[in-house]
């Protein structure tokens, strides 16, 4: 490996930092809007930019439940289903509109959260979860093909190594931008579909 590319492996280690929780943390019992916020700020602090940014607020939180993109908490407390559909809110959020996030979270919603003991969602956030590792993995693979595309690219230059990164950046910030649009699409056919 070129001493260059060793900046990848850092990324990654950062990465693989910011895999999803993991359901069995999430509280079975329900929880009020503090606790909630408490928790999921404290699991998801590495996630953050900048140390005074918060994860989730609670203004945001009603906001989603305002716009129906989380149900409503029962006497104000959150359920763990709540609390799945909140990490699927948190992960979206950064993609796509509320609108799109309301569509694709609401056959979830519809057919799988449950208010009583026994979580509905768990199950679909337990597969989903299961698979994170081999997603990482993917994406290191993927990275560091990225790389070796942009390595050799401006070798008479005396910034190379600068250009390179901003290549590399924009070769990934591509593909991301290729799947937001794929994710888009995908979100308006489900809402095409609903409508039909």
């Amino acid at each position: 490996m070129e001493p260059d590319n060793l900046f990848i492996l850092e990324y990654l280690r950062q990465i693989s930092k910011s895999q999803m929780i993991d359901a069995q943390e999430i509280p079975n019992i329900p929880l009020y809007m503090d606790q909630v916020l408490t928790f999921i700020n404290e699991h998801l602090e590495h996630t953050k930019k900048d140390d005074g940014d918060k994860v989730l607020t609670k203004t945001m939180i009603n906001n989603y439940a305002k716009n129906n993109v989380l149900p409503s908490p029962d006497k104000k407390k959150y359920s763990k289903d709540h609390m799945i559909l909140l990490l699927f809110i948190y992960y979206f959020k950064n993609m796509l509109s509320i609108g799109d996030i309301r569509t694709l979270l609401e056959p979830l919603t519809e057919n799988h959260f449950q208010l009583g003991s026994k979580s509905g969602l768990e199950d679909i956030y337990k597969e989903i979860t299961s698979i994170q590792d081999s997603a990482i993995e993917e994406l290191s693979e993927s990275l560091h093909k990225a790389w070796d595309m942009v390595s050799g690219l401006f070798s008479e230059r005396d910034d190379k190594e600068m250009l390179r990164r901003f290549a590399f950046i924009c070769l990934i910030s591509y593909d991301v931008y290729l799947k937001r649009i794929l994710i888009e699409s995908m979100v308006d056919e489900m809402a095409s579909d609903k409508k039909s």
